[in-house]
């Protein structure tokens, strides 16, 4: 039933291959953004589960949330 609703729905074809862009994409920008990081501050967010509220090593010019 549900495959022949399906095969009568005009261009259907086209929505996986977007699909695939989509995730290449995504996954792409995301290694990209990985490998770029420094590593400062990648240990900077690893530890961010564990900190009290306080900011141990803030860098230069960040704020708290709901600072100015």
């Amino acid at each position: 039933m549900y495959k022949d609703v399906l095969r009568s729905i005009e261009g259907i074809g086209l929505y996986p291959a977007i699909s695939v862009v989509v995730f290449f994409l995504f996954f792409t920008t995301v290694f990209l953004w990985v490998s770029r990081i420094r590593r400062q501050e990648a240990e900077s967010m690893a530890s961010l589960p564990l900190e009290d509220g306080e900011i141990r090593n803030p860098q230069p010019g960040a704020t708290r949330h709901g600072e100015a």
